[in-house]
């Protein structure tokens, strides 16, 4: 093989190696109790830090 392909494959094998390590080490993820993402934040209106927020 040349160096490029090699290169290649080993990105993708480390690609894919960190993808199962964190799939298998990581918390499942329940989308259900998600909120959706129009509702994402706190609901409060955010203070100062820019002159053209309104007041």
């Amino acid at each position: 093989m040349t160096t490029t392909a090699t290169r290649r494959w080993i990105f993708w094998l480390g690609l894919i190696g960190f993808a199962a390590w964190d799939l298998v080490h990581s918390a499942p993820v329940n989308v259900r109790l998600e909120p959706p993402i129009i509702a994402s934040g706190s609901g409060l209106p955010s203070q100062g830090g820019h002159c053209a927020m309104p007041k």
